[in-house]
């Protein structure tokens, strides 16, 4: 099979063109033509006159060497790439113990997935609920105003990707395709199969819901086992013979830290020398305790600033023009970033068209908020994080846990600004711009629950962040016509873009100063999204597997 890339024809191009196409681009008949599979559709809006899709596609033709031969300097015609996942060597007949993966989320879900198909029997540890229960508790938050800090937006089976946009796509690039595996497990458990060859795949909450659920099940049949409302508080390390490759029992040399045990909130101890660490960005005193015990940890630049709202109407409008509304385009989506005077970038983050602002906070008496879409993406606005990039040496230096502070500070003060009642912070553009609180809002209507506050978003975010942000919305206005509508929203505060610290790791993947123990996700610093950390899950299970089975 052949795969053919950067095919492209116009948006409104009839059934048949894309088989003459292909044989056009192949020099070949159309008898010649045996079966095309499209391995993935994308579009380019550049010119929003003239909108066209651009396709890659699997081929099978009847003289395929003789093909191959006629285009072996082109890169744009290969061989099909084998994507198809590959286990490393199956668990051992006994002698170990099981390995414990601590979260839930994307990257916990698939290191215990990846354990349980390899024959490990993991247990999964998490601190919040099965993911019905947690989605009961967080629309406690949304509804009522009522917080539960152990199962919310953040903590809970699916982590925090559960109440996202479902976004399944980043910039990670991996000859082994992993990714495939990820998205052909989700489709496996109930995900709309499109999602293998749409170049910005999504699946939103609803869906993520039964999906969870679905490889939950997996897991469990294949032997794994699930442990909720179990938040490890604590560390038994020691210092000697510990984990280590090429053994078989996961005993390596002597004189180094390894993990023996985990201590938990129940006051109960699991014995394991093989630990996933896969908390998510939010698990701060899970972070704190980390640091304590000594595992290497070290500050990792995050952003802050808020969410913004425009209509997804103009979106679709300044991005499509007349295909605005087009159903193979879907609701438009924008990215864009501006290097500032005072050295600073301003880039929009985690867009969600059709979407809501959500409150994401996880601390009591802090506000944070983040951005979700269903799979319909109907919703009246879309938004987006609209942050500044902040960097530890020139922000907080010195103190690996200092970002958390930083981020702690800024919800707090926008959980003030609200009414100290879980109510957002929220301001006209307009208002933004000139310096001046907002009295009330204008005809865009925020969608943030339990509802928001007109206030002065200057009092919720530091110095450096609003006089970069009031230099960028002018020149993104210039990009997206309507982005500067002084009736758009902005609501505060977005300060959980990514986790502020990350638990170095070395080549074998092992924490760097404490064998056994496997930071993972997004939690640790080693991804940023539900695909990446899917991926990254499924990395360091295979380390764990390599280590316990001597490879």
């Amino acid at each position: 099979m052949l795969r053919l890339t950067e095919l492209t024809l116009p948006l409104h191009h009839p059934d048949e063109a894309l088989p003459a196409a292909i044989c056009k681009r192949l020099r070949i008949t159309p008898r010649d033509l045996v079966k095309y599979v499209i391995a993935r559709r994308a579009h380019d809006a550049r010119d929003k006159t003239d909108i066209q899709l651009v396709y890659s596609v699997d081929v099978n033709v009847k003289d395929e060497p003789a093909v191959l031969a006629r285009f072996r300097k082109d890169r744009g015609v290969q061989q099909t790439p084998n994507s198809s996942y590959r286990f490393v060597p199956k668990a051992p007949a006994g002698g170990f113990k099981r390995p414990v993966v601590i979260g839930a989320g994307p990257c916990g879900l698939f290191a215990g997935l990846i354990l349980a198909q390899m024959g490990y029997r993991p247990i999964i540890l998490d601190r919040g609920k099965m993911v019905r229960e947690r989605t009961k508790d967080t629309w406690g938050l949304w509804r009522r105003g009522v917080l539960d800090p152990e199962s919310n937006v953040q903590f809970g089976e699916g982590g925090a990707g559960t109440f996202s946009d479902g976004k399944l796509y980043s910039r990670i690039k991996d000859a082994r395709h992993l990714d495939r595996k990820v998205l052909t497990e989700f489709v496996k458990a109930g995900a709309p199969p499109e999602i293998l060859t749409e170049a910005h795949p999504h699946i939103g909450t609803f869906r993520l819901v039964t999906m969870v659920e679905s490889m939950r099940a997996s897991v469990e049949a294949l032997g794994g086992e699930y442990r909720w409302q179990h938040r490890v508080d604590g560390l038994d390390i020691a210092t000697g013979p510990g984990p280590g490759p090429g053994t078989g029992t996961g005993t390596g040399t002597g004189g180094e830290r390894h993990i023996r045990g985990l201590h938990l909130n129940n006051g109960g101890y699991i014995e394991a020398d093989h630990v996933v660490l896969a908390v998510g960005h939010s698990a701060r005193d899970t972070f704190e305790m980390l640091h304590a015990a000594g595992v290497h940890v070290e500050a990792k630049p995050f952003s802050i600033g808020v969410r913004i709202e425009h209509p997804q109407s103009w979106i679709d409008r300044s991005r499509f023009g007349n295909d605005a509304g087009n159903a193979i385009l879907g609701p438009a989506e924008y990215h864009i970033s501006h290097h500032c005077s005072n050295g600073r970038t301003v880039y929009s983050f985690c867009m969600c068209p059709g979407g809501t602002v959500v409150a994401a906070t996880s601390e009591t008496g802090r506000v944070a908020t983040n951005g979700m879409s269903q799979y319909s993406r109907n919703e009246r606005n879309a938004n987006s994080g609209f942050v500044v990039a902040i960097d530890p040496a020139r922000d907080y230096p010195g103190d690996p846990l200092a970002g958390i502070a930083l981020q702690r500070h800024w919800e707090e003060r926008a959980f003030i600004a609200g009414g100290s009642n879980y109510k957002a912070p929220a301001q006209r553009l307009g208002d933004f711009l000139a310096g001046q609180p907002s009295q009330s809002l204008g005809s865009v209507v925020p969608s943030y629950r339990p509802g928001v506050t007109p206030t002065d978003l200057a009092e919720c975010l530091p110095d450096f962040a609003v006089t970069a942000m009031r230099e960028a919305i002018p020149v993104f206005g210039r990009q997206i016509p309507g982005y500067d509508h002084p009736d758009v929203v902005m609501t505060g505060v977005e300060t959980r873009t990514s986790s502020p610290v990350r638990f170095t790791r070395g080549e074998d993947l092992h924490s760097l100063n404490t064998r056994g123990l496997f930071p993972a996700g997004e939690g640790a610093g080693y991804a940023g999204g539900i695909l990446s950390a899917a991926v990254d899950g499924i990395k360091v299970a295979e380390a764990v597997a390599a280590s316990i089975g001597g490879a």
